[in-house]
């Protein structure tokens, strides 16, 4: 593996913003070749090459400042990203760098060009290239503050790791390996908000008052700082959009999108909210019955309670206990799982690159290979630590193009991390791995178009989360499952029966989750669909959560604080289902021929994976199914079971 990207995590602060700087440098000489040549094919070649190196340049930035354990890398990381989206920003607003591009005659190129000039037009047009200078000025200043909010937004997240005190009984319910992993000290034992300490506890721990103090610390993370951080993420994006000519920035930032709108993004939240309304109503219902073979006298089902009870639902009524799966789920299994079956499909394979310079120990590098062929490269950052990204992401490390440059890309989760004790995974959080290798696949394979600029996932930000949604389906299938689920002491596979089970149980909660879901989108949506002066997010957040949520708000409690999502995906929260129904569709064509037939992964691939964003995401469904994407298999899903 060439050490050029991997050894700048590895290397020092100094040596980091170096090899930044001379990105940005890179950038300057393309606009200026864009600048002193006649309008031609060739100005947008220079764009490309100039937006491409700001974009890995922010990119590479980023990864370090989430996950670097070094402070002053992750600080070297903040400052980077900022000076990098500075310059884009600066470039987007220059009328001299719009101008020769907005003469460019792309009338006798290929599809994918004239779509990708679009592409770059409309952006800068959105981005204010056609305002006066005052107002390219304060649109400018605006955005490089938002990135500074954006990164203290997420920052304050991520370093604020909370923990309780309990009793050792109070792990009473919970695996044994997590018990061993938790001894006392001093009688007491610590547990955190960290995934791998939270999740299990609020899924197994008998103890409902232990479970009630972790879910309220686990929702004062980033509390108070990040109340006031928010308000000013809400009240700058409001002005920029308002600058940019629209009434809101649910507005602004919905109108490239599939969805068009900020009102067809509510419209949308309101029919799966609808769809999903019955189901949910069933669940609760389901769960406030077995709270009273307890407790006779309980007139409701807290949030901090409901996990546990679906457990419990799914071992009394469908025979099936997640702990039980979790020995056929060890970790290096898993991951050799995601290799097999996706290497299977696609005719690829995974080699270690065992050389690579890392920013952690815990770090492995990988080459992806095809027919002898290197096309793609990507790190696996498995496992939590202090100053880390708190959740699971897929992070560009290089946009590939043909001919040049390959793609690479970062695996960042927080998996519990073997020691003594393999590490066993939940079967959630295997769906989870798989999610994610979904949008590590979808770069590396859309890693040879023609342009950078449509390289990866650029393709509309609503339709990102497809494919990597798809993936999850080969989680539950039982010919994948039995290829690696195998118990890691015996070797026995999975059995059919406990996979049927499994997928038995699923379908219990299904409504609660789907409701959830929307919670979250019209969180997101709502915060940016009106004037943010005065705007209590704390209150409206607790209106739309007992709106979608059978669930009351607790007050003392800030969700929104540490809702990382409303930094990144801002008012489209909604992505998550809209692509759900998109990836649902998509599925259907794998049911009928077969999960591991290469023939369907072969279409998929070239149809929708391979064409990065080159097309409008609409054509490319549409190039996969031969028809428009349709909302059936969403409703066949939601009422299944």
């Amino acid at each position: 593996m060439p050490p050029e990207v991997a050894s700048l995590f590895a290397g020092t602060a100094e040596e980091f913003v170096r090899a930044s700087n001379e990105s940005l440098e890179r950038a300057r000489g393309a606009v200026a070749r864009l600048r002193s040549g006649p309008p031609s094919l060739a100005s947008l070649r220079a764009w490309d090459e100039a937006t491409a190196a700001l974009s890995d340049a922010s990119a590479r930035a980023s990864l370090l400042r989430s996950v670097h354990p070094d402070p002053a890398l992750r600080e070297a990381g903040e400052r980077c990203e900022q000076e990098s989206e500075a310059l884009a920003t600066q470039l987007a607003l220059d009328p001299e760098v719009y101008r020769p591009l907005s003469q460019v005659d792309a009338s006798g190129e290929d599809e994918g060009t004239r779509w990708y000039l679009f592409r770059v037009l409309r952006d800068f047009r959105r981005a204010g290239v056609d305002k006066d200078a005052a107002t390219r000025a304060r649109v400018r200043e605006l955005n490089e503050e938002l990135v500074r909010i954006g990164q203290e937004f997420q920052r304050n997240i991520r370093d604020d790791v909370r923990h309780i005190e309990v009793p050792p009984d109070a792990l009473a319910g919970l695996p044994e390996d997590y018990v061993r992993a938790h001894p006392p000290k001093d009688g007491a034992v610590t547990i955190t908000t960290d995934y791998p300490d939270y999740v299990p506890f609020m899924t197994y721990a008998r103890s409902s008052a232990a479970r009630e103090a972790l879910w309220k610390v686990y929702r004062q993370r980033a509390h108070p700082k990040n109340l006031e951080v928010l308000d000013r993420m809400l009240s700058r994006r409001a002005e920029l959009a308002a600058l940019l000519g629209y009434p809101s920035w649910a507005a602004y930032v919905t109108e490239d999108k599939m969805i068009g709108s900020a009102q067809a993004a509510g419209e949308f939240i309101e029919k799966i909210a609808a769809a999903a309304e019955a189901r949910a109503r069933r669940d609760y219902e389901a769960l406030l019955a077995r709270k009273r073979k307890d407790a006779p006298s309980a007139e409701r089902v807290d949030a901090w309670d409901s996990e546990e009870l679906k457990e419990r639902v799914r071992t009394e009524q469908f025979g099936f206990d997640s702990q039980s799966v979790r020995p056929y789920f060890e970790l290096w299994q898993v991951q050799e799982g995601i290799f097999d079956v996706t290497g299977r499909m696609f005719g690829i394979e995974y080699r270690r690159a065992r050389d690579a310079p890392v920013w952690h120990s815990d770090v492995t590098a990988w080459e992806v290979i095809e027919r002898g062929r290197v096309i793609g490269r990507f790190f696996l950052d498995l496992f939590p630590r202090e100053g880390k990204y708190k959740h699971a992401a897929q992070f560009t490390l290089a946009s590939g193009v043909r001919g040049g440059a390959l793609p690479e890309a970062a695996l960042v989760c927080n998996f519990p991390k073997p020691g003594a004790e393999p590490a066993l995974l939940e079967h959630s959080e295997v769906v989870t791995w798989f999610h994610e290798f979904g949008h590590l696949l979808h770069h590396i394979f859309a890693g040879q178009t023609r342009w950078a600029g449509v390289s990866g996932v650029r393709t509309e930000w609503d339709f990102v989360e497809a494919p990597s949604q798809m993936l999850e389906e080969w989680c539950w299938d039982a010919e994948v499952l039995r290829r690696f689920a195998r118990h890691y002491q015996s070797g026995e596979a999975l059995p059919a029966e406990v996979i049927a089970r499994m997928r038995a149980a699923d379908e219990f909660g299904k409504g609660l989750r789907v409701r959830q879901q929307t919670f979250y989108a019209a969180t997101s949506l709502r915060f940016h669909d009106r004037d943010p002066g005065g705007l209590d997010t704390t209150a409206l957040a607790a209106q739309l959560q007992e709106r979608y949520t059978p669930f009351h708000h607790v007050s003392g409690t800030y969700f929104q604080e540490s809702f990382g999502h409303l930094e990144g995906y801002s008012a489209i929260y909604y992505t998550y289902l809209w692509s759900l129904v998109i990836a649902k569709d998509l599925f259907g064509v794998f049911r009928r021929e077969g999960l591991l037939d290469r023939q369907p992964a072969a279409r998929y691939r070239r149809s929708i994976l391979e064409a990065g964003g080159s097309q409008p995401a609409a054509e490319l469904v549409r190039r996969f199914l031969g028809r428009e994407t349709s909302f059936d298999a969403f409703a066949q899903w939601l009422d299944a079971g």
